[in-house]
């Protein structure tokens, strides 16, 4: 039976703990505990997102901000209800739900902002040039681009779709899912050729 303390403290990987992930402002606002219904499955998932997603873009670009994590059903049910831009917990694409489904069909995605492109975002800079690099480097399921600091959906799946969206301009589809990009590898490095070298030191 897992407290809620011991449930924090579980280090996820090298560079995440679950308490980071526990956090909702909505949770706090309206007083809704986010609390997983399967601790165990939470963990799991959570683990595979941050080993093969978030863990290489912090050993890359420095800290990772997170912006929304784990959610639980009560919590993101509520969200959507309220129109806090919280998917149907029963929608394909909901991806804070990490305890919702095992297996084949299991699914743990986190908002995040990367600090080192949102400057460079605020002066400019193609978001696109991060989506090809995320492409060209990780094992991403699904990426959602949104305008505020270029933050993004970034999703884990043991079968991952690779489909790339943007509300940024210009928006909608950038890569369908199993499709190949529309610009060839060489466009693709020199967008992001001045990016830090690629840096993965494994599962932590």
């Amino acid at each position: 039976m897992w407290s809620l303390e011991a449930l924090g403290r579980v280090r996820l990987s090298r560079h995440f703990y679950m308490r980071e992930f526990l956090y909702s402002e909505i949770g706090n606002f309206h007083q809704i505990q986010n609390i997983p219904d399967d601790p165990d499955l939470a963990i799991e998932t959570g683990r595979a997102l941050c080993r093969t997603l978030l863990d290489p873009l912090e050993d890359t670009f420095g800290r990772v901000a997170l912006r929304s994590g784990y959610r639980s059903r009560r919590l993101n049910a509520f969200g959507n209800q309220h129109k806090l831009n919280c998917a149907r917990n029963d929608n394909p694409l909901e991806c804070h739900i990490w305890d919702r489904a095992s297996g084949e069909d299991a699914v743990a995605g986190a908002s995040i902002v990367i600090p080192w492109f949102a400057d460079q975002y605020d002066q400019g800079r193609d978001w696109r040039d991060l989506a090809w690099w995320m492409h060209d480097h990780l094992a991403y399921s699904e990426i959602w681009f949104f305008p505020k600091l270029c933050a993004f959906n970034l999703v884990w799946r043991p079968r991952p779709k690779r489909r790339i969206d943007s509300y940024i301009a210009p928006r909608g589809t950038l890569l369908k899912a199993g499709a190949e990009p529309g610009e060839s590898l060489a466009v693709r490095q020199a967008r992001y050729g001045d990016f830090p070298r690629f840096q993965s030191h494994g599962p932590g």
